[in-house]
C-alpha cells in the first residue's frame, strides 16, 4: 500500500483542541471532512471575510472570522480555546498585503520587523509571532497526505518527446521564479517560456498564456526553500478547466509538495480532454 494510502493515525488525542486558519477555496474543506479520521475532532476555525467558505463555519466546533491584519485577535481567541497547535490552509488574495487595510497593534508592532511583504518573509514571522503565545504552527503535508501528488503520469494521456523537454525546461523556470519569490508557475511551448506567473495567481497566468499560444506546457513547483507550513501548490478541477480553455496540453506538477483536489474528477476531465498530467521531481 502506498504510503499516502495508508490508514490515518491520530494525530493528538480526541479532546485537544486544533487551530485551523482557512482561507478561500476547497483546502480547508478537505481538511475538515479529514480531521475526524486523524482523531481530531475539536477544530477550532478562523476564517477571512470574503474569502473563507461558510462549511467551514458549520463543521467547526469553534469559529470566529477576522480582517487581514487582525494577527493580535487570532492568537488571542486561539489562547483563549486552548489551541497549542494550528495550521494555515487555503488562499488569500496576494492583493492584500499591499492594499490599504487596518492593523491591529500587534500586528503594527509585526510589520515594522518584518523586512520586505514577501510572501515567505510576512508569513514566517506571523508563525514566530504565534510561537512567542506557545501556538505551533504546522507543515500542512502531515495532515493531508493523501492529497499528495505522486510521481509519474497520473493520465492515460502522456507527454511526447518535446512536451518532456519542455517539462524540463518548466521545472527549470518555475524554480528560479520560486527562488525569487515571485511565483511558483511557468508556461512553456517549444522550449519557449510564454507566461510565469507573479501576482495574479496560477488560473490568471494559463490564461495569459493561452492568449499568446495554444498546445503549452503548465509546469507548477514548490518553492526551493519551501515552507510547507504554507503556500503549499495547489491543484484541482478548476485548474483544468481552465487549461482546456487556454489550449493547454501537459500540466506536471512537483510530487509528494502539491495538493490535488477532486482527483478522480480532475483526472477523468483531463482524460476526456487528452491533457496529460505529471508528478515530477525538481533538481535543486
Amino acid at each position: 500500500m502506498d504510503a499516502c494510502e495508508a490508514k490515518p493515525q491520530p494525530l493528538l488525542p480526541a479532546d485537544e483542541p486544533f487551530g485551523l486558519i482557512a482561507g478561500g477555496g476547497n483546502l480547508p474543506l478537505e481538511f475538515m471532512r479529514h480531521a475526524p479520521a486523524l482523531g481530531m475532532h475539536k477544530i477550532i476555525a478562523v476564517g477571512f471575510r470574503d474569502a473563507t467558505a461558510p462549511e467551514v463555519r458549520a463543521a467547526a466546533a469553534e469559529y470566529d472570522e477576522i480582517g487581514i491584519g487582525q494577527l493580535g485577535r487570532l492568537i488571542k481567541y486561539f489562547t483563549r480555546h486552548g489551541v497549542r497547535q494550528a495550521i494555515m490552509l487555503g488562499s488569500v488574495s496576494p492583493r492584500l498585503t499591499i492594499a490599504n487595510i487596518r492593523l491591529d497593534l500587534r500586528t503594527i508592532l509585526l510589520a515594522a520587523r518584518v523586512k520586505d511583504r514577501r510572501a515567505d518573509s510576512v508569513l514566517g514571522a506571523i508563525a514566530a509571532e504565534m510561537g512567542k503565545d506557545g501556538i505551533v504552527l504546522q507543515e500542512t503535508t502531515r495532515y493531508l497526505p493523501h492529497l499528495l501528488a505522486v510521481e509519474g503520469c497520473m493520465t492515460k494521456t502522456k507527454p511526447c518527446a518535446r512536451e518532456m523537454d519542455d517539462i524540463q525546461l518548466g521545472v527549470k523556470i518555475a524554480l528560479a521564479s520560486g527562488a525569487l519569490d515571485v511565483g511558483q508557475t511557468a508556461v512553456v511551448r517549444k522550449h519557449a517560456v510564454v507566461a510565469v506567473e507573479a501576482m495574479e495567481g496560477t488560473d490568471a497566468c494559463i490564461k495569459r498564456a493561452g492568449a499568446l499560444a495554444r498546445e503549452c506546457v503548465v509546469v507548477k513547483m514548490a518553492k526551493p526553500r519551501q515552507d510547507l507550513r504554507f503556500d503549499v501548490p495547489c491543484i484541482g478541477a478548476t485548474t483544468l478547466q481552465i487549461m482546456i480553455e487556454a489550449g493547454a496540453r501537459v500540466l506536471a506538477v512537483e510530487a509528494g509538495k502539491t495538493f490535488v483536489l477532486e482527483k478522480e474528477r480532475m483526472l477523468a476531465l483531463a482524460d476526456a480532454h487528452k491533457i496529460a498530467i505529471v508528478g515530477v521531481q525538481g533538481e535543486r
